[in-house]
């Protein structure tokens, strides 16, 4: 009688798909962007009536992630944010809002939100006290 040994295949899993020409699917590498609000310039603040605010969102997958914007907890209408897909296979985001001088003067807090689906979304909050000008 002859033993024939037939290695286990368990256990391999493809962490990724190739799709027609190169397009590449990332499975279960999930993560959440880590986010920095900029708050407007000195030279901004002083020269217009204008106060623009940037939110960076860094290192996130998948690529369907939101950017939103609130101030003081009430939502604001902001230019679309743009996303650029790194060599390293995650996103970054950037979103810009645009406040009048009034508006930023007396803003407690302008949050930036980034959410992807229904889940739990992640917030950065600067504070205009913390900020000179």
């Amino acid at each position: 009688m002859q033993e024939v040994f037939v290695p286990a295949v368990l256990g391999i899993v493809s962490l990724w798909c190739t799709f027609g020409s190169g397009t590449r699917l990332d499975v279960g590498s999930n993560s959440a962007p880590t986010l920095t609000v900029l708050p407007p310039s000195s030279e901004e603040l002083s020269s217009t009536t204008t106060a623009t605010l940037t939110c960076l969102a860094n290192k996130g997958f998948p690529s369907d992630w939101t950017i939103r914007w609130k101030v003081d907890g009430t939502s604001q209408k902001q230019e679309a944010s743009s996303r650029v897909l790194e060599k390293d296979g995650q996103y970054n985001w950037s979103s810009t809002l645009t406040l009048t001088g009034q508006e930023w003067n007396k803003a407690g807090g302008v949050t930036c939100e980034a959410q992807q689906n229904s889940q739990t979304p992640v917030t950065k909050t600067l504070r205009r006290a913390d900020c000179s000008g």
